[in-house]
C-alpha cells in the first residue's frame, strides 16, 4: 500500500473547502494552530488535545551509539523528545470496524 501524507496544503484546502476561508486566511489558520502547539509545548512540557492524545517531552541522556555497519562508536548527546500518547477515543475511532 503506497505512504499517503497529509500535507499542510492538503489541511489549508480542506478549511478552504469546508469553511470558506480564503486560502490565505486558511493557511494563516493553520501556521497559528501549529504554532500555539508547539509554543505550549515548549513550555509546559506537556499538551493534552481532548479526544485526540497528549504530547509530552522526556529528556534522553546522552548514551554510547554504534554504526551497524562499520561497527564505530560515538556518543550520542543528550536531548529532548516529543513523545505521543493517543486518547481513548482517538484509539477506538481508529480501531472501529466502520469507516464512516
Amino acid at each position: 500500500m503506497p505512504r499517503i501524507n497529509l500535507t499542510k496544503k492538503d489541511l489549508i484546502n480542506s478549511v478552504y473547502m469546508q469553511i470558506g476561508f480564503s486560502k490565505n486566511i486558511s493557511e494563516n489558520l493553520i501556521d497559528d494552530f501549529f504554532y500555539m502547539l508547539t509554543v505550549n509545548l515548549k513550555i509546559e512540557k506537556k499538551l493534552k488535545l481532548s479526544k485526540f492524545g497528549t504530547f509530552s517531552i522526556r529528556s534522553k541522556k546522552s548514551r554510547i551509539g554504534r554504526n551497524p555497519k562499520t561497527k564505530e562508536e560515538k556518543t550520542i548527546s543528550d536531548r529532548d523528545v516529543v513523545l505521543f500518547k493517543a486518547s481513548k477515543e482517538f484509539k477506538d475511532l481508529v480501531n472501529s470496524k466502520n469507516d464512516s
